[in-house]
């Protein structure tokens, strides 16, 4: 058995909040609390990801700075527009892969976790996307 399927079936389920905060305005309306929701989600996982890839004492100091980068600015977006915001948060999970795929461990990793990782940036990116576009034009 695959030792990561775990890491997959729970990467896909992660995708589940995001792809709600695209249907809930579709039913119940667009409103400010999918907003937040869906923000602070995204932050969230954002922090997550990032924070798998800081190993302490098993990498430089750049590459542990690399790590945590997309995560330090997230406290002084408070100061942004949410489309601002929610556009730093779509490139930083970018930046994250990015990362995660430039490290030594990524090539010891398994292929369909690879492609995993790929397809929930991929899809985490377009959500933030509509979410934006949603911002933008509520109704």
């Amino acid at each position: 058995m695959n030792k990561f399927i775990n890491h997959i079936q729970l990467g896909y389920l992660g995708l589940i909040p995001f792809l709600a905060c695209l249907a809930w305005p579709l039913m119940l309306g667009s409103n400010s609390v999918n907003l937040e929701f869906f923000t602070f989600y995204s932050i969230a996982i954002l922090a997550f990801m990032a924070g798998n890839l800081w190993h302490a004492g098993q990498q430089s100091y750049a590459d542990a700075i690399k790590a945590v980068l997309p995560v330090i600015p997230v406290p002084f977006l408070a100061f942004l527009p949410v489309e601002w915001v929610l556009g730093w948060l779509s490139l930083s999970f970018w930046l994250v892969l990015l990362f995660e795929k430039s490290t030594s461990q990524w090539q010891t990793y398994d292929k369909d976790y690879q492609k995993m990782r790929f397809v929930l940036t991929s899809v985490v990116f377009v959500c933030h996307i509509f979410i934006i576009g949603m911002s933008i034009y509520p109704k």
